[in-house]
């Protein structure tokens, strides 16, 4: 048995060796078939003896885990996003303050171009890769693990033993973005936007298999206290990765100048389409660590560094027509519909025109040729409209007399506010946004209840409100077409699993004005129960961090709304759950807000936000005068120093355990 571990040990070590010189080298040393056959030799013997499992095997990069849901993680230090510019004056303005810092010390720049993809950090212990989590708000994010381990250029086990965390950047290459598109397609399901919208996606299937299936792929380019492993500059630490066997990206320059830093951004400015992924522009970063401590950071951002954007790409197209979309709150849009143009790698065919304001103001017509960029290389607008080719056929716009959708009454519901809406309370184009982000993933969560199905099931009269949706029946949905048993079983049982979900989640989904996911969070924390919400006062909720008094009404508002009582109370009746689990042990802390900076030796963030909130506690993510309690541990950042500025008590780790001991 030892003969046959040690020759599964082999077959995995020599895979890897070949996943280095394929991925990382970029010179194969073997053709694909020996590899395909030393793979399947591997995959063989794993079957067989399933005692040698090993979690990082290359052979788990293709097989499949469904994984139950994602769990929230913070991260060791926050990801902390870049200041960005689009022009040359701020770059300069960026080097000038640099350069006065630094004084007459020598320094150069490390350009790399900058990945449109999805930020993530990974912990290796020893060489071995353990956790793998998403950038999420900066502070925590969800554990991507088992999808990381999936990525095929990614090393699950380190060339050397190394203890260490590396953030970089997941993406989805174009060719295989084109490939998932038309196959989606051919089967009549929505199109990704992009590749990065695609990549985030893939990301949130709870079936890792799909990351293999759609190639997603990986660059590495930051390492945590990179002195610590004798590193200076940037430049080594890149050098560092390729040595560990990650893929980096290769298009970086190392500039002695600002004018060089502006001839690289130039450069793929004008080049960058031609890559096999998506860049959105270049980061610049001071290449020697030693000058980091005297160029500091704000608390959103590292002064050493820059993302030098690239400008939106504009093309001339024509306005075909103009069409009217309606949404959740009854607000019509003007959407025009365009000569297909291709803007920043994809067709474009439609831009939203807001509202007839903006109409308005731009003199934007039917028939008219205009300017069209994608902002932010993503959403596709209208810049302006070209009048001096107008041929006298253009067509000025106005607002409908009647809601395009239910042909009833619309106007404004305050004088000052620019938007047209539609007034009709039974609009069905209302009740489909409002079912579409009912049944979201940030929602109620109910897989497979998507927009074409919200459509036909508000179109056959069988969703008329919210609380429809706990009415359905199997009959009734087998009667519709493309619906076989297995699809309607699954849809019944998402449906009858929403109805456990804790509060936070259904007051997300009602989609109240002003309320997003992190109000609802809010919300629920603070009164557990929606009876208790229902009735809360605006003054009440103004106490609460975070809602002013225009929220407070908004929200106020809506839940003395008739309709809206009468609607959650048949929710309630059919068995929704309207409470926000309470697991508190008890109430040392009620009253109090703490706020954890650092790295622990005894404990994770997650365990101390868990043990906080377990005993009444609140923690918060920034300090403030209402902040009581800084937990501080090793390697604070920025919030230590605004603690000590605002005289905030702060509590060390082993104070903390003192604490906990003495009570």
């Amino acid at each position: 048995m030892e003969r046959v571990k040690t020759e599964i040990d082999q077959l995995r070590e020599e895979i890897e060796r070949h996943n280095y010189a394929y991925h990382v080298l970029a010179h194969p040393v073997v053709s694909d078939k020996d590899y395909d056959d030393l793979f399947r030799k591997l995959l063989t013997l794993e079957r067989k003896y399933p005692q040698f499992d090993d979690p990082n095997s290359p052979t788990r990069k293709v097989g499949a885990l469904v994984i139950e849901g994602f769990q929230t993680v913070p991260h060791s230090i926050p990801m902390l996003s870049l200041d960005n510019t689009y022009n040359e004056t701020d770059i300069r303005e960026f080097h000038g303050r640099v350069a006065r810092i630094l004084g007459k010390v020598p320094f150069s720049y490390l350009c790399e171009l900058k990945i449109d993809g999805v930020s993530f950090a990974a912990r290796f212990e020893a060489g071995v890769f353990v956790r793998g989590i998403s950038r999420g708000n900066g502070v925590e994010g969800e554990d991507i693990t088992e999808h990381i381990r999936r990525i095929s250029s990614f090393p699950n086990r380190l060339r050397r033993p190394e203890t260490l965390e590396v953030r970089g950047e997941i993406y989805m290459p174009k060719s295989s973005f084109a490939a998932i598109n038309e196959q989606r397609e051919e089967e009549g399901i929505a199109l990704f936007a992009n590749p990065r919208n695609a990549a985030a996606g893939t990301l949130r299937q709870l079936d890792t298999a799909a990351v293999a299936k759609r190639r997603l792929d990986s660059f590495v380019y930051h390492l945590l206290d990179p002195m610590r492993y004798g590193l200076k500059t940037q430049t080594e630490t890149l050098d560092f990765f390729k040595e560990l066997g990650f893929k980096t990206e290769p298009h970086r320059a190392l500039c002695a100048s600002v004018e060089e830093v502006i001839a690289y951004w130039q450069l793929w400015t004008a080049k960058r389409h031609g890559l096999p992924f998506d860049i959105d522009g270049a980061v610049i970063k001071v290449n020697e660590f030693g000058w980091y401590e005297s160029l500091g950071a704000t608390s959103h951002s590292p002064r050493w560094a820059i993302a030098f954007k690239f400008p939106a790409e504009q093309k001339e197209t024509r306005v075909l027509s103009v069409e009217y979309s309606v949404g959740r709150t009854g607000v019509i849009t003007p959407v025009a519909n365009l000569a297909p143009v291709s803007l920043a790698g994809t067709t474009v065919r439609r831009a939203s025109l807001h509202n007839f304001e903006y109409v308005r103001e731009k003199d934007i017509r039917s028939g008219d040729t205009v300017v069209v960029e994608k902002a932010g290389d993503i959403i596709p607008q209208i810049v302006r409209s070209v009048s001096e080719k107008r041929g006298g056929q253009e067509t000025i716009l106005f607002p409908p007399e009647k809601c395009p959708v239910c042909l009833g009454p619309v106007g404004k519901e305050r004088e000052e506010e620019v938007a047209i809406r539609c007034l009709n309370p039974l609009c069905s184009a209302k009740l489909k946004r409002s079912m579409e982000i009912f049944a979201s993933r940030q929602g109620m969560n109910i897989e497979g209840l998507g927009e074409r199905w919200i459509h036909e099931l508000v179109e056959r009269g069988l969703l008329k409100e919210l609380s429809d949706l706990y009415r359905l029946e199997r009959q009734q949905l087998l009667a519709m077409p493309r619906m076989g048993e297995k699809s309607v079983l699954r849809l019944l049982t998402e449906i009858e699993g929403s109805k456990k979900n804790p509060l936070h989640r259904l007051l997300t989904g009602l989609g109240i004005p002003t309320v997003g996911v992190k109000t609802a969070k809010e919300l629920a924390a603070a009164f557990k129960d929606l009876n208790r919400l229902k009735t809360a006062t605006a003054e009440e909720l103004c106490r609460l961090d975070g809602i002013g008094a225009e929220m407070a009404a908004a929200i106020h508002g809506y839940f003395q709304n008739p309709a809206v009582q009468r609607v959650l109370d048949e929710i309630e009746a059919m068995g929704v759950n309207t409470k926000e689990p309470i697991e508190q042990v008890s109430e040392r802390f009620k009253g109090l807000t703490f706020v954890i900076t650092g790295t622990f030796e005894h404990f994770t963030r997650e365990e101390l936000r868990g043990l906080i909130e377990k005993n009444g506690g609140k923690v918060s993510e920034s300090v403030s005068k209402k902040t009581n309690y800084l937990l501080m541990g090793e390697n604070p950042g920025s919030k230590a120093q605004k603690a000590a500025q605002l005289n905030t008590p702060i509590i060390s780790e082993a104070q903390w355990q003192k604490w906990f001991d003495q009570e």
